[in-house]
């Protein structure tokens, strides 16, 4: 509003302007802001409260039009970057509303104050616009700019939300399934994927003799000793309650047997300090990835249904073992 304030006074000292077209100027462009501040700052309703700032600031702008009589770039200025104004809040058809606003301040201008019809503009009119006009532009641009890098990071975040499990930090259902899909898509015949499909023994009976927190802490434990265990490449998951699994890429039945060995002697080491009756133990079902079926869309299902064979093959023998 200041910056505006210059570019009317260079053409209001051209019209050799009266004391109230000056008194006008000093309140719109440099009280004038201060005030709305101060509604806004105290409104019980600040946002409402800025909107109807923004409209007197419309306002102010199209009653400024008709005092420098009509001076082409200055009033071109003035309304266009009024208008940007309202476009840049975000509010939903605030510059439409603008407009009339707008139009009623300059006509109210013109029968109360008089006006008259100079259109051109002078070089040093036009110097005292450009810095309206260069710094009004960086500033729309630099807010701009850090609005694009705040949503973009906020989009990240949803992202991450939407693909990471919240209380073990490990992949979600959906997105696991899509590494898998895009393993099966990428395979090749002289090499050997695998899969692990892990349940947590008697998992129910933790929650009821021990509470949900005592779940919830067996989990997020399990979901650390597979971290620890697995290799950087392999993509680990849980699938829903306490059933999770694990992609090995590039690995082979024996090396695959390894690994799940080694982690279900990690998850019987476990010992939750705040449920010391908690004693945990996994069973392991491990598939290799089978041949393409002649319908492709099956091909991660028939994978997952070896798994959860071999799981259940875990559980008839009693549990906390390793079945392929």
């Amino acid at each position: 509003m200041a910056l505006g304030g210059l570019s009317v006074s260079a053409v209001l000292y051209e019209l050799h302007a009266p004391w109230f077209a000056w008194a006008f100027m000093v309140a719109g462009c440099l009280l004038w802001p201060h005030l709305a501040y101060w509604r806004s700052s105290r409104s019980a309703d600040p946002t409402r409260a800025e909107k109807h700032n923004l409209l007197i600031d419309s306002a102010i702008a199209g009653a400024m039009v008709p005092m420098m009589h009509f001076n082409v770039l200055p009033s071109t200025l003035l309304i266009t970057l009024t208008t940007v104004d309202k476009l840049s809040t975000g509010f939903r058809r605030l510059w439409l509303h603008s407009l009339p606003v707008l139009v009623l301040g300059g006509v109210a201008s013109a029968v109360l104050l008089g006006t008259g019809f100079r259109p051109l503009t002078s070089m040093p009119v036009l110097l005292a616009c450009l810095p309206m006009l260069l710094i009004h532009m960086i500033a729309v641009s630099v807010g701009r700019y850090q609005l694009i890098r705040k949503v973009t990071k906020q989009n990240r975040e949803l992202d991450r939300i939407r693909r990471i499990d919240t209380l073990t930090g490990l992949s979600r259902r959906g997105p696991w399934e899509e590494q898998a899909q895009q393993l099966l898509a990428n395979s090749r015949p002289d090499r050997q994927d695998c899969i692990l499909l892990i349940d947590v023994d008697r998992f129910k009976q933790i929650n009821d003799q021990h509470g949900h927190g005592a779940g919830d802490a067996t989990l997020r434990e399990l979901a650390e000793r597979m971290r620890r265990v697995m290799r950087p490449h392999d993509h680990v998951g849980r699938r829903g309650g306490d059933e999770f699994a694990v992609l090995l890429p590039e690995t082979t039945q024996v090396e695959a047997l390894a690994i799940a060995e080694r982690l279900r002697r990690e998850v019987e080491q476990i010992r939750l300090a705040d449920y010391p009756g908690v004693i945990p133990t996994v069973s392991i079902g491990l598939a290799v990835a089978p041949a393409q079926p002649t319908q492709p869309d099956t091909w991660l299902d028939i994978w997952l249904e070896h798994a959860d064979n071999a799981l259940y093959r875990a559980k008839d023998r009693g549990r906390n073992v390793v079945m392929a």
